[in-house]
């Protein structure tokens, strides 16, 4: 097995407000596609956006319910210049600032943001990690 993540699909609540959030308040790069949902290019992994109740059934659970999913979404920057620049952009296309960006106890630097639906990204600088 050659192990990888091709789609990551996060299921939405507004379809439309989400791709709108995406595409044009973070500046990810939409494919074309399919009535329904959206799909996004990312370096090594896509990002998918459907509706949540439709997830649900596709996947036969039930699409209520709340709290702490139990995961975060991660995108790793070059500096903690850039982190603060995609936190900002960030709350500026309408998401919360969950834990504003700041030093860390790994040396490294991040912050965190919920997007529409609630869904959390870290925003973050690891000295230690390569950036492509």
């Amino acid at each position: 097995m050659d192990p990888r993540i091709s789609i990551i699909t996060l299921g939405v609540s507004d379809l439309d407000r989400s791709v709108e959030f995406y595409e044009k308040g973070l500046g990810l790069p939409r494919l074309p596609g399919m009535e329904g949902i959206a799909f996004f290019q990312t370096k090594a992994t896509w990002l998918a956006l459907f509706p949540k109740d439709a997830l649900a059934e596709d996947a036969g659970v039930p699409a209520n319910g709340s709290g702490f999913p139990g995961f975060t979404l991660a995108h790793n920057l070059g500096s903690t210049k850039e982190v603060d620049k995609l936190m900002d952009q960030a709350q500026k296309a309408g998401a919360k600032i969950q834990k504003p960006a700041q030093n860390t106890s790994w040396g490294g630097y991040s912050g965190y943001f919920a997007d529409p639906d609630g869904y959390l990204w870290e925003v973050a600088y690891n000295p230690h990690f390569e950036v492509e």
